[in-house]
Parts: structure tokens; C-alpha cells; sequence
């Protein structure tokens, strides 16, 4: 028996050195909506992405040493075509082809290609922090 009853994914967070600049992206590339965020002793904000589940951006910590991106250090380019195999987060839109062109009309490189046997369709780009992301067709 698990140890965990009812676990569900809350959140996902991302550091960096520029969260408005990130936010902005993430409003502005998929509607998420600015929700009020605590106060602490570093500066976040948070974004809801549905009722559930939110993207909490959080200012980078100059004594960290962490890599600006999480993109594989043997692929130290902003490639989308190694995103398939690499850190990324899905999110799932019913307008795919519109929203794809979307991002090449903002001039964002990006990946395509559809899952082996589904009916499913994906485009790979990154975030301006280098963050892989994946967008995947859902028919509605």
C-alpha cells in the first residue's frame, strides 16, 4: 500500500534570474492567470495553470551554483530537437496547429512531430530561461 493517499502533482517551479521577464512568457504564450503569491525573502511569482496546479517562478539565489538551464550539459545549445529525449514539461491545447503557428509567428524555433501509433502531436521549444517545454494536440 502507498504511502502517499490522494497525491496530485501542485506545482512546478522554475528558477530565475528574470521572473517577471519569465512570467510575462508564460502569460502571454499560454493565458496563465498572475495569482497573488506570499511574501518571502526572495521575490516569486506564481501563475495558475488550471484550479490545481500552478507555476511558481522564482527569483535565482546568487549564491547557488546551479546551471542557468536545464538543458543536457552534452547539448549545450538551445536545441528543440533533443527535447523529446530530454527535461521538458507538457502542456495539452485543443487549438494545436494554431498555436504552433503562434510560435513560429513570434519567431520561437521549435520542434514537430507526433507520437508513434496515437493521434497525438507535439512541438518542442524552450522558455526564455532555456526550460524545455512540449505542447501536445487534445482533441476536444
Amino acid at each position: 500500500m502507498a504511502v502517499a493517499k490522494g497525491a496530485c502533482l501542485n506545482h512546478i517551479s522554475r528558477e530565475s534570474s528574470d521572473i517577471r521577464r519569465l512570467a510575462n512568457f508564460y502569460k502571454d504564450i499560454f493565458g496563465f492567470e498572475e495569482i497573488e503569491s506570499p511574501k518571502f525573502e526572495f521575490k516569486v511569482i506564481w501563475l495558475k495553470i488550471s484550479p490545481y496546479l500552478a507555476l511558481h517562478l522564482i527569483e535565482r539565489s546568487p549564491d547557488t551554483k546551479l546551471p542557468e538551464g536545464p538543458y543536457s550539459a552534452s547539448s549545450p545549445v538551445l536545441d528543440p530537437t533533443h527535447l523529446p529525449r530530454g527535461h521538458h514539461v507538457c502542456f495539452s491545447v485543443s487549438n494545436f496547429d494554431s498555436f504552433a503557428q503562434s510560435l513560429k509567428d513570434k519567431g520561437i524555433e521549435t520542434f514537430q512531430r507526433s507520437v508513434p501509433n496515437r493521434p497525438i502531436r507535439q512541438v518542442f521549444f524552450f522558455d526564455p530561461d532555456g526550460n524545455g517545454l512540449e505542447v501536445a494536440s487534445r482533441d476536444e
